[in-house]
């Protein structure tokens, strides 16, 4: 991918998708009765509406952008943080809700970190880096609590 309005556009559905999840997750781990799980859940989709509306501004975008069906350029062809998404069964645990946001991670991480390698531009490598920095960061912050969750 070598047009930043085209990276841009592309991590905002990722990021807009990523804050679903979460959402989806948060309420989850509500109907579990783990508060703790699910306020790390709603920081965590707060975290991907915040990147999102990032996104725009760099791209200068007031709505999200509408891409044409064979514009977008996903690995499997969809976005990573969608992918192999199913929703949430009603008695899912904690380690099992950590586990599937950091699986989606991992593809976000995977998917930016491929562009910054693959891209011929150099905003968009850059910006791949970015994201690719904040998705590893997302990715260990769900591996400490994968551990957490393990040791307890």
């Amino acid at each position: 991918m070598d047009n930043l309005q085209l990276f841009l556009a592309h991590a905002i559905e990722l990021e807009r998708d990523a804050a679903r999840r979460y959402e989806e997750l948060t309420e989850a781990m509500r109907t579990a009765g783990n508060a703790e799980v699910e306020a790390f859940f709603k920081q965590m989709a707060h975290f991907s509406r915040r990147h999102l509306k990032e996104a725009m501004q760099r791209g200068g975008f007031h709505m999200l952008p509408a891409l044409a069906a064979d514009q977008w350029q996903w690995p499997d062809g969809s976005s990573p943080e969608a992918a192999a998404w199913e929703g949430v069964d009603g008695l899912i645990d904690a380690q099992a809700a950590i586990g599937i946001a950091l699986d989606s991670e991992r593809r976000g991480l995977s998917y930016y970190r491929a562009l910054a390698a693959s891209s011929t531009d150099a905003e968009v490598r850059h910006m791949a880096l970015v994201f690719a920095g904040e998705e590893a960061e997302h990715v260990e912050q769900l591996e400490a609590w994968q551990q957490r969750l393990l040791e307890a």
